[in-house]
């Protein structure tokens, strides 16, 4: 089944048992592809679904933060509850270790020697992790790697 339809399928069983905060969810990530179809004048790729449930998700990761700050815990509640619909369709998360290995990679492959040449390495790695990684985790812990090379250089 392709995720559209899939998503179709579980707005349809949130309505009929009044799930809102998960209805609400599905519904947003519906409007968003849909726009984005429209954008494109053609039907998106299981893959360009993905991507557009990957915006909502930092999104809704940015939202929390800010709401959390602003001491808005009622809304950062409820944007959690969101995250953790849109993230019910994602690919599984790569683990910690994998991201680690991978960065380590990109790093070897990129001759990188400093935080200077981090966008050569984001390069290689985010098209690879797209959807499967936090972006702004993996972005940190490279920064942080190429710094300590950087120092012990």
């Amino acid at each position: 089944m392709s995720l559209l339809k899939r998503l179709d399928e579980d707005i349809k069983a949130a309505m009929k048992r009044s799930e809102s905060i998960r209805l609400s969810a599905l519904r947003m990530a519906k409007a968003a592809i849909k726009n984005v179809q429209i954008d494109k004048g053609r039907e998106l790729s299981d893959e360009e679904i993905y991507s557009v449930l990957a915006s909502m998700v930092k999104q809704r990761r940015e939202s929390i933060e800010q709401f959390s700050r602003g001491g808005r815990e009622e809304l950062a509640d409820k944007e959690r509850q969101e995250l953790a619909v849109l993230q019910s369709y994602m690919p599984a998360q790569l683990s910690p270790d994998d991201i680690e290995t991978m960065i380590l990679q990109a790093i070897e492959e990129s001759s990188a020697r400093s935080e200077a040449d981090m966008g050569r390495v984001m390069k290689l790695l985010m098209p690879k992790m797209r959807g499967i990684a936090d972006g702004k985790w993996v972005n940190n812990r490279v920064k942080e790697l190429l710094s300590a090379a950087g120092r012990s250089a």
